[in-house]
């Protein structure tokens, strides 16, 4: 072995088995303790990355950062002082209920996140040192020789070398409901993942019949990888609805603001309403009594 660990092999499916070890610098005995051992410390663990989270109260209390309901909770600031709990009571809880949907829902998504990481096998079947073992399956590397038996969840990401009809369920990869049949044979290049029948992937469910093949790429590297990589770093994006949304709900504040403030002006200075009787409901004074001369008889 050189001193360089191998990178994992991209495009496995393309070469033959045999090219495959060379550039994995592996054997069909499998590795030694000692070189998985300095692999799996320069490649790192056969795991998918947590993505960094926020706090739960920062994850909650985001949900507030919009104008209207700046708006809003301005509104509940000038109702309490005026003592009317009841119009404070509701305004407040449509702003708690807002945010406490948009938690949940950022909830679902991480716990989405949480189900991919959890589909990895934690067991594998690795020869180490000429032998089998049943090993950690965090502690596989490329190169390993691993085998599958019918019910075994693949641990990484592997390049068929012996099948005994075997069958995996992928569905979990390429939405497909079918098993599918598994070969040696290396297929070209540009295939897609539901095509490459010489390989078994990280996370994919062993239907049926036995397998034996060397690891190429272990956690953030495999397909199943790839996938998790793709959901962390996924941005909202603004489709013109949302712009148009957002904008909407900018001129909206902006109106509900000119409009208070021009109630305002307009009960202070025309009508000589002391300034609590603006900002709430104004007094109707009742209807002054008839005339006793102008009632019937």
């Amino acid at each position: 072995m050189t001193k360089n660990t191998p990178a994992p092999v991209e495009n496995a499916h393309s070469f033959s088995t045999e090219s495959v070890l060379t550039q994995l610098e592996a054997q069909h005995t499998g590795l030694s303790t000692e070189e998985s051992r300095r692999r799996l410390d320069r490649i790192g663990p056969n795991r998918l990355p947590e993505p960094p989270t926020d706090g739960l109260l920062k994850r909650f209390f985001k949900h507030f950062n919009d104008v209207l309901i700046y708006i809003l909770l301005a509104a509940a600031t000038i109702t309490a002082v005026l003592e009317h709990w009841v119009d404070t009571g509701v305004i407040v809880g449509v702003v708690v209920i807002n945010a406490i949907i948009g938690f949940i829902q950022e909830g679902k998504a991480e716990a989405a996140l949480e189900g991919i990481r959890n589909m990895l096998s934690p067991h594998a079947q690795a020869k180490r040192d000429g032998q089998w073992n049943e090993i950690d399956a965090g502690a596989l590397v490329p190169g390993d020789i691993v085998r599958l038996r019918s019910g075994d969840r693949v641990p990484a990401d592997i390049r068929l070398i012996e099948t005994n009809n075997l069958r995996i369920e992928e569905s979990a990869l390429t939405g497909e409901s079918e098993p599918c049949d598994k070969n040696t044979l290396a297929v070209a290049p540009q295939a897609g993942v539901g095509d490459r029948t010489c390989m078994a992937f990280s996370g994919t469910l062993v239907a049926a019949g036995r397998g034996l093949g060397v690891v190429t790429a272990t956690g953030s590297h495999t397909e199943i990888g790839h996938i998790n990589r793709m959901m962390s770093e996924v941005q909202t994006v603004q489709t013109p609805l949302t712009r148009q949304m957002a904008e909407f709900s900018k001129t909206l504040s902006m109106v509900i603001v000119a409009l208070a403030a021009m109630m305002l002006i307009i009960g202070f200075a025309f009508h000589d309403y002391p300034w609590r009787t603006c900002c709430s409901q104004p007094s109707v004074s009742p209807l002054p009594p008839f005339p006793r001369a102008c009632l019937p008889s």
